[in-house]
């Protein structure tokens, strides 16, 4: 664990308690005050991921420290749920942007690193991003299953799907995001290394999270509706693998490869 005295520390920490502090207010029914304070944490985000991209003078997405950084910018995904796909738990979502910050705040080495050859290509910051929003959105679908695993549901008043439904909606929109980074993965392997699948471990574990939520959705489809704890347990393995696609892939030396610059 390291605690960061730089600027770049600094945006990130007040970033968390930003959106600490909104979930604090919102669990409390300030819901007002929690909306500003995320929004203000959503700014505070904003200027970290700018200020990097600034210093390291690409798009922030080279490791895991940018990655983890700019999940923390999850204010638009919450929008994007609640007024599109009646989906709540905004204060779920500040939770969300708080746990993805730890990572790059206390945990990842922020110096910065040359961009080696193999993400010197057009389709880095594309594939990398529609990852980044895809992983967000599969992040919010595990808390609606938690939610309904708990027996919790929001209020009628508030016009939102219940938590199962919840959890299949933004499974829905999540998992286009995943096939089309799996595939711009392949496409951009075949430019960089010759190949479209390399057997990496990455791609691996990548393609292992895609067929979790396959699964989900063939399940939900054929009996999912007569199991809803049963969709709900899915989910929340989807997020672990990803989890294990994200941190122990990259990290463990068990998994060496052709990603390990993700460290």
């Amino acid at each position: 664990m390291e605690i960061k005295y730089t600027i770049q520390g600094l945006l990130i920490y007040i970033t968390i308690a930003f959106y600490l502090f909104a979930m604090l207010a919102s669990v409390l029914r300030r819901h007002r005050t929690g909306h500003v304070l995320y929004i203000l944490g959503f700014i505070m985000a904003v200027l970290s991921c700018g200020y990097r991209w600034y210093h390291v003078r690409h798009v922030p997405m080279q490791n895991l420290f940018e990655v983890f950084l700019c999940m923390g910018m999850i204010y638009p995904v919450s929008v994007f749920c609640r007024r599109v796909l009646r989906v709540g738990g905004r204060s779920g979502d500040m939770l969300i942007g708080a746990v993805v910050l730890v990572p790059a705040g206390f945990y990842f080495n922020a110096q910065p690193l040359k961009l080696p050859p193999a993400l010197q290509s057009w389709l880095f910051a594309p594939h990398v991003a529609v990852y980044i929003f895809s992983y967000i959105f599969m992040a919010k679908a595990a808390f609606h299953a938690v939610w309904q695993l708990v027996g919790k549901a929001h209020s009628p008043n508030e016009n939102l799907l219940p938590p199962e439904e919840a959890t299949y909606q933004v499974v829905c929109v999540g998992f286009p995001l995943l096939t089309l980074g799996l595939v711009l993965g392949s496409v951009w392997g075949k430019l960089a290394w010759g190949d479209y699948w390399g057997w990496d471990p990455k791609e691996l574990w990548s393609l292992a999270s895609w067929l979790v939520y396959v699964g989900y959705l063939h399940f939900r489809y054929m009996f999912g509706r007569r199991h809803p704890y049963i969709n709900s347990i899915w989910a929340i393995v989807g997020i672990v693998v990803i989890v294990i696609t994200m941190l122990w892939v990259n990290l463990s030396r068990l998994f060496a490869g052709l990603h390990s610059y993700g460290t």
